[in-house]
């Protein structure tokens, strides 16, 4: 008989030792990659011109940004410019030529707090802004959301 008692002992080891291996599985899934503390950061406003197809960003404060780190993806309406902007730049296919701020690749490339930036899409970019229309705006530096604004024309 003691080969019956053993059945029970060894299956409660083994699902205490499946229990702790899905805890801690669990654990680094829910708690995910830690940001990187040295990631910039910064509060951006966007302002929206239908009527010129222009979007002004203003740099309300926060770390100084380097434009060529930058990244800037817009949808309207839920659909992705066909032509993203590619900042800094000073023409690109999509946009009116002459961005101003950092956007602009003849800027010193610092994007600092109270300074503004902007770029004026062409006609042959799509969609184009409307009245009433939602834009999205995702800004990132190397690869890390620092501002996701979304606003009505």
């Amino acid at each position: 008989m003691p080969h019956r008692a053993t059945s029970p002992v060894l299956g409660i080891v083994l699902l205490l030792v499946v229990t702790v291996a899905l805890a801690g599985t669990v654990g680094t899934v829910a708690l995910g990659t830690p940001v990187p503390s040295d990631s910039p950061r910064a509060v951006i406003d966007v302002r929206i011109d239908a009527d010129a197809n222009r979007l002004t960003f203003v740099h309300r404060g926060g770390d100084t940004l380097d434009a060529s780190a930058l990244s800037v993806r817009v949808r309207v309406d839920g659909t992705a410019l066909d032509a993203q902007p590619p900042v800094p730049f000073f023409s690109a296919t999509g946009f009116r030529p002459g961005p101003t701020g950092p956007f602009n690749s003849a800027d010193d490339g610092r994007w600092t707090a109270g300074e503004t930036a902007s770029f004026q899409l062409a006609g042959t970019n799509d969609p184009l802004i409307s009245p009433e229309s939602r834009v999205e705006v995702v800004v990132s530096v190397d690869g890390t959301v620092i501002a996701e604004v979304e606003e009505t024309a």
